[in-house]
């Protein structure tokens, strides 16, 4: 687990999220937590629960953003999923344990991709050495004698022979390879493809476990058959690759460490809490299946045992950060039980002007960049002033406050507004520079800002 100081982890996500200062501390003592606990002796460690979260605030102010990129830093399992995707036992919808037969998915994809990378040297050396054979097979007599020595006396006296003809030029071949020369060569070799007819099934709603056995009970049953394919020497040498990692993997051991990384490390993002929350003055409807959702949840954040096909996962240690906007119900409307397992709570402030041109300025993934790296590609350069900017961040706050506030994601819509003839035009621009001044972004945007119900179409 990465052993970054809160400050660190802080600081790295402030270069991504702007602002949110008191929630960026709030994950990052979290995380660090989780550290901590690694550290104790195995008898105490077992009874220290992670502190989950509840992140408050309307949408498109970074709560997602916030609890992705921890889990990138942390280099844990994480899954995001929406609470209203889940309804109560009994009805039509998914149940909450899938999020954690999910969850387990992603753990296992990631330990599977690390244990190749710790192969991979030796697994692109066996792929090399398969490639050359398909690229120059081996004789006969080469195969059942590969050291080049045979018994030349009666004595019995090992005499060597000289190397066989085809040495030299497999090592010539070797060297092409390595070069680059032989990458679009055509070769036939054998892959592995599914037999028989593709069953696909389609699970219950509620009973994914059950679709999931089912289908690997067919993959069993039509187990899969090699058979001959042309490809380039390029794409047979990574699925060379791939074969020969999978040769050197142990599955069991993959699963096991991904099964303890889930436990341990694991962060399941809840979207949408709110959705689930029944309000105090509602009574009968839905809110009775929201209700139902949030029983089902809490034995889930409690701590079970949930059955995947990759064995039992303990939820005990799981780290659950919930969020919604919570505009119409509160916290404080959600079961008392499960009040009580996020003990922790941060609002997000809404993004005015300035954070906005933070947004647009600051980040390593700024949308500004984005759109001039995209532009780049037809040999446009577009240089943005910072009136322009300040312009593009001012629109975002006056339209957000006038329709739906939605946060950072105005953004996206005002720069492809602004971008769209530009973006249409590049291919027949390639060679000019394009400065994107006030004025520009005035006349892109004149006819949606002063037509107040167009603007809630198009921005």
């Amino acid at each position: 687990m990465s052993n970054l100081t809160p400050r660190e982890i802080v600081s790295e996500l402030d270069r991504y999220i702007i602002g949110q200062d008191a929630a960026k501390r709030m994950v990052a003592i979290a995380m660090r937590n989780r550290w901590r606990r690694q550290q104790i002796d195995p008898e105490l460690r077992d009874e220290i629960a992670p502190k989950n979260i509840v992140l408050m605030g309307p949408t498109g102010v970074g709560k997602t953003e916030i609890a992705r990129r921890l889990a990138r830093l942390a280099n844990c399992p994480f899954f995001k999923v929406e609470a209203t995707k889940f309804t109560e036992v009994g009805y039509v919808g998914r149940d909450v344990e899938s999020m954690i037969r999910d969850l387990m998915e992603i753990g296992v994809s990631m330990v599977h991709k690390e244990e190749t990378e710790k192969v991979r040297i030796k697994a692109e050396k066996n792929a090399e050495e398969r490639l050359l054979d398909l690229l120059l097979p081996r004789s006969k007599d080469r195969d059942s004698n590969p050291a080049g020595f045979f018994m030349g006396s009666s004595s019995g006296e090992v005499e060597e022979k000289n190397p066989a003809p085809d040495d030299s030029t497999r090592e010539k071949f070797r060297k092409m390879f390595r070069d680059g020369l032989l990458d679009e060569r055509e070769v036939e070799m054998e892959v592995t493809v599914q037999s028989g007819a593709q069953v696909e099934i389609m699970a219950i709603p509620g009973m994914e476990e059950m679709g999931s056995n089912l289908q690997n009970a067919f993959s069993n049953m039509f187990p899969g058959k090699r058979k001959p394919r042309k490809m380039t020497v390029k794409d047979a040498y990574q699925v060379l690759i791939d074969e020969e990692a999978d040769k050197l993997i142990d599955p069991d051991a993959v699963n096991e460490l991904a099964r303890e990384r889930v436990e341990q490390q694991g962060i399941l993002f809840v979207d949408e809490m709110d959705k689930i929350a029944s309000r105090q003055d509602a009574t009968g409807g839905a809110d009775v299946s929201r209700e139902g959702v949030q029983r089902d949840l809490l034995p889930i954040v409690e701590g079970s045992v949930v059955n995947t096909k990759y064995g039992m996962v303990k939820t005990d240690h799981i780290l659950f950060i919930a969020a919604g906007a919570f505009h119409f119900a509160k916290p404080s409307d959600l079961i008392p039980e499960l009040q009580g397992r996020f003990p922790l709570r941060e609002e997000l402030s809404s993004l005015h002007k300035e954070e906005f041109y933070q947004i647009l300025t600051e980040p390593k993934n700024a949308l500004t960049v984005q759109y001039k790296a995209l532009l780049e590609t037809e040999g446009v350069t577009i240089d943005y002033t910072r009136e322009a900017l300040e312009e593009i961040a001012a629109n975002a706050e006056k339209i957000n406050e006038e329709t739906e506030n939605i946060g950072a994601r105005r953004l996206y819509t005002i720069m492809e507004k602004i971008l769209a003839k530009l973006s249409f035009e590049a291919p027949d621009k390639s060679g000019q520079t394009i400065v994107i001044d006030r004025d520009y972004v005035t006349d892109q945007l004149v006819d949606v800002i002063e037509d107040r119900d167009l603007s809630r179409y198009i921005l």
